[in-house]
């Protein structure tokens, strides 16, 4: 079957935390055909993962690597990546996401409020704007 994994299948999976969903979850993305990770999905876990469990963008990194890397995984890669590239600086992931996306849809810049994604993006080569 190829299902689309909601962001609290996918960190039942990477935490083993849950005497019962863990298991169930585990089992579901290994059985699956084809398992579906959108976007929006992998932007909640982190920040689950960030806010709520209190991992480092390291631990958070390798596990979205580690997903990446699965046989039966499918997901937007260069969304993915260019998030990953902005965790890994230390910001947020979601937005390297949308400014991907964003690019990809046709925007020139990238707009925001928060000054770490515009310096990182910036950083980056890609057009964006700090608002104030």
């Amino acid at each position: 079957m190829k299902i689309a994994a909601d962001s609290n299948v996918l960190l039942r999976d990477a935490l083993q935390d849950d005497l019962h969903q863990s298991p169930i979850a585990s089992r579901t993305l290994q059985n699956a055909e084809l398992v579906i990770v959108p976007t929006p999905a992998l932007c909640e876990f982190v920040w689950v993962m960030q806010r709520i469990y209190k991992r480092s963008a390291a631990e958070i990194a390798l596990s979205i690597r580690l997903l990446m890397n699965g046989n039966n995984v499918e997901m937007d890669r260069p969304a993915i990546e260019a998030g990953l590239e902005i965790l890994d600086k230390g910001g947020d992931f979601a937005d390297g996401a949308i400014a991907y996306e964003g690019a990809w849809l046709g925007a020139e810049e990238f707009v925001s409020f928060d000054k770490q994604a515009v310096k990182l993006l910036k950083a980056q080569g890609r057009r964006a704007r700090l608002l104030s």
